[in-house]
């Protein structure tokens, strides 16, 4: 198998998105494992994933590395958390915070096995919730279902962010206004975000998710 390291961490395996597993034989999904030299890593499949998208179709910059402190607003079952976990490894950590319960749960399955995932049951729109489990970060990853995700990023932000740092967004625009076309939803909430943030790269969805769209930012403080 061919085997390339498109970022510290993500390789493409014969044109396959993967990481290194970091908790050997444990399956999030049912996603296939494999074994390269001595070394397990994880199918990435983008169909469950936006960030493994936006890698796809070409994204240059990837701000999470070994030794991440994450923070991951609206964690779900724990999918993409899980493979930001191989990526920051054991000496970094992604703060889950998940609102519904029925997801908490099976994301509680997942926090269990690695320890560098751990759980917050709490609203991404109340900081105050989770300020004082997680501190200061290096990323802040959002893929919330709410009207107001420019608002959830910046407020989080301001809270855990340095300036510099980084911050990565699934803009959902059917959650945001159905009324209006996916291009200017992104236009209206890029527009606000800029004056909190440097956007860096953004990248449509398609056919993967409908109607998204990824940013990846940095932080102006």
């Amino acid at each position: 198998m061919k085997i390339e390291e498109k970022f510290e961490g993500i390789f493409f395996i014969s044109g396959r998105l993967a990481t290194r597993n970091l908790v050997e034989n444990f399956k999030v999904h049912g996603e296939r494992l494999v074994e390269i030299g001595g070394v397990q890593y994880r199918y990435w499949d983008p169909y469950r994933s936006k960030l493994a998208v936006a890698i796809i179709k070409g994204m240059k910059q990837m701000p999470l590395k070994e030794g991440c402190r994450v923070l991951y607003l609206g964690a779900a079952a724990g999918v993409t958390p899980s493979f930001i976990s191989d990526i920051v490894g054991k000496k970094g950590v992604v703060y889950c915070v998940e609102f519904a319960p029925r997801s908490m749960r099976d994301l509680l399955y997942v926090c269990e096995k690695r320890s560098n995932m751990l759980p917050l049951l709490a609203d991404a729109r109340k900081t105050e919730e989770y300020a004082k489990e997680v501190g200061k970060v290096d990323v802040v990853y959002e893929d919330v279902a709410q009207p107001n995700q420019e608002g959830i990023m910046i407020s989080n932000a301001r809270q855990f962010l340095r300036k510099g740092a980084y911050a990565m967004l699934a803009i959902k625009s059917q959650s945001v206004d159905v009324t209006k076309k996916p291009s200017e939803v992104y236009e209206s909430m890029l527009e606000k975000l800029r004056k909190h943030f440097e956007i860096l790269e953004q990248y449509e969805l398609s056919p993967f998710d409908k109607d998204h769209l990824f940013v990846l930012m940095r932080y102006r403080g």
